[in-house]
């Protein structure tokens, strides 16, 4: 069937790509404590991108009767299409990267059922006043980058992911905390989510007062995660580099963060989820070096927007089905230190422990200013965590604090998420305001 839109496709355009994609997930739910759904949803569709004159055309379907239709849609929008800067890929060797298990696809509904409950009881078992949400799900995909150029790239992948959230309100504290995991094989660590959950409540059961001031700061990976990462992708993102936003896209070369800090895309970490072979447009995949010891080395790119830089894709052209492929990460990998989370808690006299913040982008996000709630974060006194802090807030700039800020970088870097793999960090000096 592809072989056919394709051929209709290249009778009336200088370039054309089908990309076909199947999908079957299972998500478990559950709410308050108690199973809230379950489902099976199965999907079937095709992209058509074509070139003609060049400009570029897309259309997609999931009805697939009726082949011609699709190809005239992509036609009629090649009219008023960008200007095509890309030329489709040869067909490639593609280097195997294990992203499939059977055991994942293998997994049944009970079995998910049970897991989720299993988590959920593990929490009330430790206070049944926390009220629990849950959820565990599979999915298998399956796709395929069939173009003009001879290029024929496929592969299949499984994803499981595993969540819980634990509210416990006290009066008018009320306290959220999450934990998640996600893995292209099937999950051997689901009960940990639990432990970890129970671990955050314990270090939560006293609050104690924080002042306004600017002190060291001690930030877990997922804290990392929820506040300098979102700056460090769209800095790093060859398109945004285009549309001349990013802070670091006239700076390759140049050293903008610490020496110690080192970060790169990896499109080829076995069972990660969102590794794989290649890209959504057959493109094989990689590591692409992103900062090295502090300095730019590259920014991430996809076919059309490597074209407009110049550049060659490194490999991240991602979408959904209905829209054009565009840069998207894969696994983003930060470098580790030498000091463990322990170490540096110990190292702070008078200073705080972040590992949940909200609304971290009431800044600019571009810029890399942030501004957030301390929803999960403790005092440390003399070395030692006293208490949960309430109603504060972090503030500063991910590039500056990266750049000058940084007392120490941290061991092990850890999964979050299954896509971002990050070191605790630990600041000299951040802005803490309190209210009152």
């Amino acid at each position: 069937m592809l072989e056919d839109i394709l051929s209709l496709a290249q009778k009336q355009a200088e370039q054309a790509e089908v990309y076909e994609v199947r999908s079957a997930s299972t998500p478990v739910s559950f709410e308050a404590n108690r199973l809230k759904s379950l489902e099976t949803k199965e999907s079937h569709g095709v992209a058509l991108r074509l070139v003609r004159n060049g400009r570029v055309g897309l259309a997609s379907a999931t009805d697939l009767r009726d082949q011609r239709r699709l190809v005239d849609a992509a036609l009629a929008v090649a009219e008023f299409g960008a200007e095509a800067r890309f030329h489709l890929p040869a067909r490639a060797d593609l280097t195997d990267v294990p992203v499939y298990d059977q055991a994942a696809s293998d997994l049944s509904i009970e079995e998910m059922v049970a897991s989720g409950q299993g988590i959920i009881d593990a929490v009330l078992r430790h206070n049944p006043d926390i009220l629990c949400d849950a959820g565990i799900s599979k999915s298998t995909t399956e796709q395929r980058t069939l173009n003009s150029e001879g290029g024929d790239a496929s592969y299949r992948k499984t994803v499981m992911s595993a969540g819980i959230s634990g509210t416990l309100t006290r009066g008018t504290d009320i306290l959220t905390i999450y934990e998640d995991t996600a893995w292209c094989q099937r999950l051997s660590n689901i009960d940990d989510l639990a432990q970890r959950l129970i671990h955050s409540f314990e270090l939560s059961r006293e609050t104690v007062g924080i002042s306004t001031c600017a002190c060291p700061v001690v930030f877990t990976p997922k804290g990392v995660a929820s506040v300098f990462v979102m700056s460090l992708q769209l800095a790093l993102n060859g398109k945004t580099v285009l549309q001349g936003a990013s802070p670091l896209g006239q700076r390759r070369g140049e050293e903008v963060l610490d020496r110690r800090l080192s970060l790169w895309d990896d499109g080829r970490v076995p069972f990660a989820p969102a590794s794989g072979p290649c890209d959504d447009e057959g493109v094989p995949t990689g590591r692409t070096p992103l900062i090295e010891a502090g300095v730019v080395r590259n920014f991430i790119y996809d076919l059309q927007t490597a074209g407009l830089a110049g550049a060659r894709s490194t490999g991240n052209g991602f979408r959904p089905l209905g829209a054009l492929p565009s840069p998207s990460y894969t696994s983003l990998i930060f470098s580790e230190g030498d000091a463990t989370l322990e170490e540096m808690i110990a190292d702070v006299k008078d200073g705080v422990l972040i590992d949940q913040v909200m609304g971290a982008w009431a800044g600019n996000v571009i810029s890399g200013d942030f501004s957030g709630n301390i929803h999960l974060g403790f005092k440390i006194e003399n070395g030692r965590l006293v208490g949960r802090v309430k109603d504060c807030m972090v503030a500063g700039n991910v590039f500056e604090a990266l750049g000058h800020g940084i007392a120490a970088l941290g061991r092990p870097a850890v999964w979050e998420g299954g896509t971002i793999k990050l070191p605790p960090l630990y600041f000299g000096s951040l802005p803490i305001s309190a209210r009152g």
